[in-house]
C-alpha cells in the first residue's frame, strides 16, 4: 500500500487546527478503543466480521446509489459463482498463484476467487476511479489482505501491471467492465495497440464490451482460465463484433456462456451473462457449454438476486457439464458454425427455455375425452407411480380417454393409492436418513466450532441425498434448508460457538425517556418459550387451550346475543352503548314487570354471559402467568442433552420435517391440479353444449308465448 492510501490525519482544513485538531482525533482514536469494537474474543473466529460489514455497506450504498455508483460493485451472488465457474480452489492453488481483475471496482470480484481458493494468494487490480480504487484497497485490509496490490488507472489506455513491455498474464482472471463502454478508446489508438490486444479486430468505437474481453484474454497465461461479466448484446451484435466472436469461437477459449436473470447488477436492469475462458486444452475443445439461468431468482427489493440454490444449480451444471432441458447444454462448434446460426451465440437459439405452451385439443373439446398427448406430458408421475394412471383413467377412442371419478374424488384417489404411499415413504425415508447422519453433526458442533463448515457439510449431504429422488427438485429442498439458516439456524449456531450449549433466559427490560425501568417479560433466544411449554408443559397449555376455546365461545355467544336484540323494539334498541351499569340498571327498571319477562330473559343471559366471559379471562390470566413462571424456572433444570434435543430435534428438524412434506404435498397438490384443469376443460364437448342450447331456447321460447310473445 503506498502513502497515498491512507487519510491525512494532519489537515487543517478537515481537522481543523490547534486544540481542536487535538480534541477531534482523540475523540476518533477513543471511539476505536471502544470494547464493542474489540473482535479480537468474538464468537465468529475465523469469520470475518469487519470485512462482512464493510461489503454489507458496500452493497447497499450501491443499491441506495443506482447508476451513479453501483457500478463499482458486483453482487456477491454473481461474483460466487464467478469464483466456482473458474475452477479455483485449495486443491490448484498455491502461493505463488495470482488472481487479476482489471477493472475491480471496490474489490469484491477479486476477494470471492480468494475466498474460494481458500489460501493466501496473490490478488491484483487496476481500477480507474480513484476514489472507488480507494474502497478497493480498504475493502482488501479488511478482508485481511493487506498485500493486495490495487493500482489506479484506465486500464485500457494505461494498464498499469506489466512484464517489461508487455502485458502481465495470470492464472485466474475475472471483471465486471462497465457495460458498453462509449469512452473505452480513450488515450487509446487500437490498430496501434503496443500490447497487441486487437488482432482479432477492433471492438466499435461505441461499444467497449470487446475491447476489456480481449484485454482479460491477452492476460491470461497459457493455462489460465478467466470469467467476464456482460451485457447479451456481445453475443449476437453484428459487425466488427461479429468478427471478433467467430475467431473468439474458432480459438476453442470460450468454454462456456452463462446466461444471468435482468436487473441483477447495480445501476443497469439489462441481462447479462458470464463468458467462460480457458486456454487450456482450447485448440481441443469441441464445443460451448451454455446455461440458460435467466429464470432463477427471486425478487429483493427493486432488484432480483440469485438464490442460494441458482447459484450451486449454476456451479453443479457448469462443473459436470449436464445437459438439462430448457436449462444447460453442451453445443458443438458445428451447430455454432452452421450457416444457419453464422457463430451468432444468442442463447434462445440453443436452449429453448419457455415452458411448453398448453394447446388447447380441437377434437376433444368437439367429441370429449382428455387428449392422451396432455396426459403422457405428466409421464414423470406414471414412471414413478405406473397404477396411478390406469386407476384415473381408461380409454375413451383411440388417442383420447376418460376420467374415471368426479373431480372432486382426485386428491384423495391420489393419496390413498397405494403407489403414491409408497412414492411419499420412500421420499420421507430420504429425509429420515439424512436427519440420522446429520443429528451427530449438530448434536457435537460446540464451542469455539465453525457454523460456515457446519452448514456447508449438511447442506451437502441434504443435496446429495434429493439428487435422485423422482419428482422432488433437490435445489428446492436445499433452498428450504438455507433460507431457515438464514433467518433461525445461524444465529443459534453462533450462540453455540460462542457459549456452548446454553440456554439460559433473559428479562426484556425496557427504559423510557425519564430512565424509568419495565420490566417485559423475558426471552430465551437459543429455546424459545413454545419449545420448553410442549415438551414440559404440554397439559397445562392444553387446558389453558381449553379454557380460551370456552372463552372464545361465549364471547361469540355475546356479539350473536346483541346483534339479534339490537333492532327496533329489541331488548338493546334503546342503549347508547351496551355495559354493564346500563343493563343492570335497565334489569332493575322492569322488575317484575309480566310485559318485560322477554327482554328480561335477554338482559340476564347478557349478565351471566358477561360475568363468564369475566371469570375465565381472570383464569386465563393466572393460568397463564403461572405456566409462563414455570416455563421460566424450567431452564435451570435442563441439561446439556435436553438442550440438544429440544435445538435439534424439536427446533430445527420440526421445521425442516414441515418443509419437506410441504414439497411431498406439492407433488400431489400438481398432479391434481393438472387432471382436474384438463376434466374440466374437456368435460362439455360441443354436441352437449348445442344441446343444453337447444334446450334453454325451448325453455324461453315457452316463456314467451305464454306472456303472448313469440320468439321469431
Amino acid at each position: 500500500m503506498s502513502k497515498s492510501d491512507f487519510p491525512d490525519f494532519n489537515d487543517p482544513n478537515k481537522l481543523g487546527e490547534g486544540k481542536d485538531m487535538v480534541e477531534k482525533l482523540s475523540n476518533l482514536i477513543g471511539i476505536f478503543q471502544k470494547p464493542e469494537l474489540d473482535f479480537s474474543q468474538n464468537r465468529a473466529e475465523h469469520d470475518d466480521i469487519l470485512g462482512d460489514a464493510y461489503e454489507y455497506l458496500m452493497r447497499h450504498f450501491a443499491s441506495e446509489s443506482g447508476k451513479s455508483k453501483g457500478q463499482f460493485y458486483t453482487p456477491s451472488e454473481v461474483s460466487r459463482v464467478i469464483a466456482k465457474v473458474i475452477g479455483i480452489g485449495p486443491d490448484n492453488t498455491k502461493a505463488s498463484t495470482i488472481a487479476y481483475d482489471p477493472t475491480c471496482g471496490s474489490g469484491s470480484l477479486l476477494l470471492k476467487v480468494a475466498a474460494a481458493a481458500g489460501k493466501a494468494i496473490t490478488l491484483e487490480g487496476q481500477e480507474k476511479d480513484v476514489t472507488t480504487a480507494g474502497l478497493a484497497r480498504m475493502n482488501m485490509i479488511l478482508h485481511d489482505f493487506p498485500t493486495a496490490n490495487i493500482q489506479s488507472g484506465n486500464t485500457l489506455a494505461a494498464p498499469k501491471f506489466k512484464d517489461d513491455e508487455q502485458l502481465r498474464t495470470y492464472d485466474y482472471v475475472v471483471a465486471n467492465p462497465p457495460f458498453s463502454d462509449k469512452a473505452w478508446s480513450t488515450g487509446l489508438t487500437p490498430s496501434d495497440d503496443l500490447y497487441q490486444r486487437f488482432q482479432w479486430g477492433e471492438p466499435p468505437a461505441k461499444q467497449g464490451d470487446y475491447a476489456y474481453l480481449l484485454h482479460i484474454i491477452r492476460s491470461m497465461k497459457s493455462t489460465g482460465k478467466a470469467a467476464c461479466i456482460l451485457p447479451h448484446g456481445v453475443l449476437f451484435r453484428g459487425n466488427a463484433e461479429a468478427v471478433i466472436r467467430e475467431k473468439l469461437v474458432r480459438s476453442g477459449i470460450l468454454k462456456g456462456i452463462i446466461g444471468l436473470p435482468a436487473n441483477l447488477f447495480y445501476g443497469t436492469g439489462i441481462p447479462a451473462c458470464i463468458l467462460v475462458l480457458d486456454k487450456e486444452n482450447a485448440a481441443a475443445r469441441k464445443g460451448i457449454f451454455m446455461i440458460d439461468a435467466s429464470k432463477g431468482f427471486i425478487k429483493d427489493g427493486n432488484k432480483n438476486r440469485l438464490r442460494e440454490q441458482d447459484i450451486h444449480k449454476i456451479v453443479d451444471t457448469f462443473t459436470r457439464q449436464i445437459d438439462t432441458p430448457r436449462y444447460a447444454r453442451m453445443v458443438p462448434f458445428d451447430e455454432i458454425a452452421d450457416p444457419k446460426n453464422g457463430f451468432n451465440l444468442n442463447l434462445p437459439r440453443y436452449i429453448d427455455s419457455t415452458e411448453p405452451e398448453d394447446i388447447q385439443d380441437i377434437d376433444a373439446h368437439l367429441n370429449g375425452g382428455i387428449p392422451e398427448r396432455d396426459l403422457d406430458a405428466l409421464d414423470a408421475y406414471w414412471q414413478v407411480m405406473p397404477g396411478l394412471q390406469s386407476a384415473l383413467f381408461d380409454a375413451l377412442r383411440p388417442g383420447y380417454a376418460r376420467l374415471k371419478l368426479a373431480p372432486t374424488e382426485l386428491k384423495p384417489t391420489i393419496l390413498g393409492h397405494p403407489e403414491f404411499a409408497a412414492f411419499n415413504q420412500a421420499a420421507t425415508q430420504r429425509f429420515i436418513d439424512w436427519r440420522e447422519a446429520t443429528t451427530p453433526h449438530l448434536t457435537a458442533f460446540d464451542k469455539d466450532d465453525h457454523p460456515k463448515v457446519l452448514i456447508e457439510t449438511i447442506a451437502e449431504d441434504l443435496l446429495a441425498r434429493f439428487r435422485e429422488a423422482p419428482l422432488l427438485d433437490a435445489y428446492d429442498l436445499y433452498q428450504h434448508l438455507m433460507d431457515y439458516w438464514a433467518e433461525t439456524m445461524q444465529d443459534d449456531a453462533y450462540l453455540i460457538a460462542a457459549d456452548g450449549w446454553v440456554a439460559k433466559p433473559t428479562r426484556i427490560i425496557e427504559t423510557d425517556k425519564k430512565g424509568k425501568t419495565k420490566d417485559k417479560g423475558w426471552t430465551c433466544e437459543l429455546i424459545p418459550k413454545p419449545y420448553i411449554v410442549a415438551r414440559y408443559f404440554s397439559a397445562e397449555q392444553a387446558a389453558i387451550d381449553a379454557k380460551q376455546a370456552e372463552l372464545d365461545a361465549n364471547t361469540a355467544r355475546l356479539a350473536e346475543l346483541e346483534e339479534e336484540h339490537s333492532g327496533e323494539d329489541a331488548a338493546f334498541s334503546g342503549f347508547d352503548s351496551i355495559t354493564v351499569a346500563v343493563v343492570k340498571e335497565r334489569v332493575r327498571e322492569i322488575g317484575k314487570d309480566p310485559d318485560g319477562a322477554d327482554e328480561l330473559n335477554v338482559l340476564k343471559e347478557w349478565q351471566t354471559l358477561t360475568e363468564q366471559i369475566a371469570a375465565l379471562k381472570k383464569q386465563l390470566k393466572a393460568a397463564e402467568v403461572t405456566l409462563d413462571a414455570q416455563a421460566y424456572g424450567h431452564y435451570a433444570q435442563l441439561s446439556e442433552a435436553e438442550i440438544k434435543t429440544l435445538v435439534v430435534d424439536d427446533k430445527w428438524m420440526a421445521h425442516l420435517s414441515a418443509a419437506v412434506q410441504g414439497e411431498l404435498d406439492r407433488v400431489s397438490q400438481t398432479l391434481t391440479g393438472r387432471i382436474r384443469k384438463l376434466a374440466e376443460r374437456y368435460a362439455a364437448p360441443l354436441p352437449v353444449l348445442t344441446d343444453e342450447v337447444a334446450m334453454l331456447a325451448t325453455r324461453v321460447e315457452g316463456h314467451l308465448e305464454k306472456m303472448g310473445r313469440g320468439w321469431r
